[in-house]
């Protein structure tokens, strides 16, 4: 059950960088609620689905070589 919820956390991060990467424009609403006192930008948004892609990468990894 440990395994079925991280390979749902890698899916879920995925899924959420790849769609920021090529739509950002879907995330801005989102985005400017969550940093609330800064304006949100394409480039931040984009920053932060390429930090949400290498994270479930790392998350593979460590999935894949036991380490959790």
């Amino acid at each position: 059950m440990n395994n079925l919820a991280l390979c749902f956390v890698i899916q879920l991060g995925l899924a959420f960088g790849l769609v920021g990467l090529f739509r950002p424009d879907r995330f801005m609403p989102v985005f400017e609620i969550l940093m609330f006192p800064w304006a949100a930008s394409c480039r931040a948004i984009r920053a932060n689905s390429i930090a949400a892609i290498g994270l479930s990468l790392l998350l593979l990894a460590a999935l894949l070589t036991g380490n959790r």
